[in-house]
């Protein structure tokens, strides 16, 4: 068997820090970056005698989040105790939520190479973060601020077939809650963090392979890498005769490869049962309701409305819903745009190479949307082509000012008159015969190699349409 004989299968666990002000079970502040065990109290640190109480908020921002990926609201829930011992948990337990979790039944909608792909999802459940572990080489040190911020976990189920799939979701989940406000998703900060449960199996079978799980990947990149080295290691194991051992794995990107942590554990080895100082969880539906209205317009109806009135296609409108900051952008240079079908391209492709991942903070060109706006429109009306528009895109990114004032002082508008366009393309002709008779024989790349050739006679500014026109009608005359 080869790996082509092999299916991957994956479920993920996300975790999210949620964006409030103090902790899960404690007033303690949760703002990033303070000095290590600053932000820390009896409570958070399980004290003997500490007793938790809990944040209204934390459950407002998980049912808002279970609202907006679908899910059903549990109306009486509970919070346990998920027992395990672990230097970066003071008190030997997390609270977290076992069989009544706040949210379940749900699903996202994915565009993965031209088609929708529904990924369910399982669960929603809030818990408190743990401290972390610093390895300096001579020892561990603990920071413990971390320890009791407000999680949500997003458990899916296992739908993901490929790393393109898991990119899609992950991408589209975390635009989900950040339009939603109920958290910032800094990856660079670990407020979104993600673990990869994958087992191989053979194509055709309906029985799941042996699992594992690789824990707190906060990086679209990690993440892709990660799963493309544990799926080749499992396939590498079962071809050769092994056996995959369900454990827990952490990606080494120095190393580029998974290593092993642990044996995983089942649910039964974290022996959870109700916590005893926490009261229920009731939402009632006119709290759902509530908070379903303080919901804004979310990526899905942004992109139902930019498929219907815009004419998109749905992968283009998708790219564009990513980010709430993006969007709006697009929305503001949308206003007086002559072809909004090239501007989504331009910002879809121009715009976020310019951009990359936006890991942390959500960003948008330093230069304004009408700005944007106005350079699409130099491309439509033919001031200047799509080539020359890359060029004054990269100028405007560097701040030298609007398109307009750029194309002037650049003097980069295209040419477009024909007979300045015939002279030039009847030099090139007869400067460059043997591309001519290439061209004539059937040789395709010898047009644009002539293309290329009047392109750079007139500086990159003649009108490529109009060059290909006239250049093939000089050719033609010449059988």
């Amino acid at each position: 068997m080869t790996a082509k004989d092999f299916e991957v299968v994956m479920g993920l666990e996300v975790h999210v820090e949620l964006k409030t002000a103090t902790k899960i079970f404690c007033g303690c502040s949760t703002a990033f970056g303070a000095p290590p065990n600053t932000q820390v109290c009896r409570v958070c640190l399980g004290l003997p005698g500490a007793l938790p109480v809990l944040n209204e908020k934390v459950v407002d921002a998980a049912v808002k989040a279970g609202i907006a990926t679908n899910c059903e609201i549990t109306a009486y829930g509970k919070q346990d105790r998920k027992n395990y011992f672990y230097p970066d948990l003071p008190k030997a337990y997390q609270i977290s939520q076992y069989d009544l979790p706040l949210c379940h039944g749900g699903y996202i909608d994915v565009e993965v190479r031209g088609e929708t792909r529904r990924i369910g999802i399982t669960r929603i459940h809030i818990e408190e973060d743990a401290g972390k572990l610093i390895h300096d080489g001579e020892g561990t040190l603990i920071d413990y601020n971390r320890g009791g911020v407000p999680l949500i976990e997003i458990v899916s189920e296992p739908d993901f077939r490929s790393a393109e799939e898991v990119g899609a979701y992950l991408r589209k989940l975390r635009a989900i809650l950040i339009y939603a406000g109920i958290s910032d998703c800094k990856m660079n900060e670990g407020a979104f963090r993600c673990d990869v449960n994958l087992s191989v199996r053979q194509r055709g079978s309906s029985e799941y392979g042996t699992r594992t799980e690789m824990k707190n990947l906060n990086s679209f990149n990690f993440i892709q890498k990660a799963i493309e080295h544990e799926a080749q290691r499992q396939i590498a194991l079962v071809t050769s005769g092994g056996k995959v051992v369900q454990e827990t794995r952490r990606w080494d990107q120095t190393a580029g490869k998974s290593i092993s942590m642990r044996t995983k554990e089942d649910a039964h080895d974290y022996r959870y049962f109700p916590d005893p100082d926490l009261m229920p969880i009731v939402v009632s539906t006119e709290r759902i309701s509530k908070l379903a209205s303080e919901l804004p317009q979310m990526p899905d109806e942004r992109k139902a409305h930019y498929i219907q009135h815009y004419g998109l296609g749905a992968y283009d409108a998708e790219q564009l819903v990513s980010s709430r900051a993006v969007a709006d952008y697009f929305e503001q240079a949308v206003i007086g745009c002559s072809n909004v079908k090239l501007l989504s391209n331009v910002m879809t492709t121009e715009i976020f190479r310019l951009l990359g991942d936006q890991e942390g903070e959500e960003r948008v060109p330093a230069f304004s949307a009408a700005d944007l706006r106005d350079l699409v429109n130099r491309i439509e009306d033919e001031t200047i082509h799509m080539g020359i528009g890359k060029k004054v895109l990269s100028l405007m990114w560097t701040g030298a000012g609007h398109p307009d004032a750029i194309i002037e002082a650049q003097d980069l508008k295209q040419i477009s008159d024909p007979e300045l366009l015939k002279l030039v393309v009847a030099e090139v002709i007869e400067a460059h015969q043997k591309a001519v008779l290439e061209y004539l024989d059937g040789k395709d790349k010898a047009f644009q190699s002539l293309m290329g050739q009047v392109m750079a006679k007139t500086k990159g500014k003649a009108n490529p349409k109009m060059v290909s026109e006239l250049l093939e009608s000089a050719i033609q005359t010449m059988k």
